[in-house]
């Protein structure tokens, strides 16, 4: 008689599991009850035209992600660390602040308001009320309270979802990505996983969508504690792919937008290389011979990544729990990074 085992969901992987289930839902409710602060955001946008958004891990990914939609409206949108702008700080003055923490609590963001005081201009995305960010600076702030799971899933949505309402306050339509939050593509992620099976460790990399890929790289390293790193696609082309090849994993996204046939050329040059390739596509261009291809609605900005985030999280959390025993459970870090 052969005896099985079920193998016991890692407790940290668990947190993450409720985290991503009710990440659609909160969402949903954070775009609909910041609706006024996203028209004062807005309406300072208006004014100034010039847009420093600040964060730290996931929220400098967020960042990343919606620096070009704010570009696209004719607003002179940069995401810097909120590290680098303390250590070598661009001009605040004339411009509007986004300040991004989903604690609220973290080291930098207490230091940046402790040694500027803020501005007219400076404006909170956070998920905690009650929070320093929350209680200093007019904010938007997510539903559904802090997370609590230590690699960003929940609360990059909900984030998102803070954007939609400014973007929407700005006058871009939010109906296609509103779509996508109520009724979520739901993808089969086994072919991915397969082909990133022997890797020792992946790489990320898109052009528009290059913030979703950062964040994707993210939550690899803190999860799988393999160097996963990102690399904007004319970055990977400019030398850095000569380290393709059998043991390194390739992840892409490529949207409805006009970079999508660079993001296909490297998928083919990858493909070239031996390297595995996972090409997560929103596009309506035609798949990659040799690339796992996991294919969304043909769809841009933030309707594309309310689409693809949740299924590369999955990819990202299934990754992690085949190499390491309590995936979800940090050894060297903390959930709010309270030091620097």
């Amino acid at each position: 008689m052969t005896m099985t085992t079920e193998r016991i969901r890692p407790a940290g992987l668990a947190a993450i599991d409720r985290e991503m289930a009710r990440q659609h839902t909160d969402a949903l409710a954070s775009y609909e009850a910041v609706a006024p602060m996203a028209e004062r955001t807005a309406a300072s946008l208006e004014k100034t035209s010039r847009l420093l958004l600040l964060g730290m891990g996931g929220s400098h990914a967020v960042n990343r992600a919606v620096e070009p939609l704010y570009r696209g409206l004719g607003i002179d949108a940069v995401a810097l660390p909120l590290s680098e702008q303390l250590g070598q700080p661009l001009p605040i003055t004339d411009r509007t602040v986004f300040v991004t923490s989903q604690s609220g609590e973290s080291a930098e963001v207490l230091r940046w308001f402790g040694e500027t005081g803020g501005t007219a201009e400076t404006f909170g995305l956070t998920l905690e009320a009650s929070s320093f960010l929350a209680r200093t600076a007019p904010s938007l702030v997510g539903s559904g309270g802090t997370e609590f799971a230590f690699a960003a899933t929940r609360s990059l949505t909900v984030t998102f979802a803070l954007h939609l309402a400014i973007l929407s306050a700005l006058g871009e339509d939010p109906a296609t990505a509103l779509a996508v939050l109520r009724t979520p593509e739901d993808h089969d992620i086994a072919a991915a996983l397969a082909a990133l099976e022997n890797v020792a460790t992946v790489v990320t990399s898109g052009r528009r969508l290059q913030g979703v890929a950062e964040a994707l790289a993210l939550g690899l390293t803190e999860l799988s504690r393999r160097p996963c790193f990102s690399l904007e696609g004319g970055q990977l082309r400019h030398g850095p792919m000569e380290m393709l090849g059998p043991e390194i994993g390739l992840v892409l996204f490529r949207g409805l937008d006009e970079t999508s046939g660079l993001v296909t050329a490297m998928a083919v040059s990858a493909v070239e290389t031996g390297a595995p390739v996972v090409l997560f596509d929103a596009s309506a261009e035609t798949p990659v011979a040799g690339a796992v291809t996991i294919r969304f609605a043909p769809a841009t900005g933030l309707a594309a990544i309310f689409a693809m985030l949740p299924v590369a999280q999955r990819l990202m959390i299934a990754f992690a729990d085949a190499r390491v025993d309590n995936a979800g459970t940090p050894v060297r870090s903390t959930k709010i990074t309270r030091s620097e």
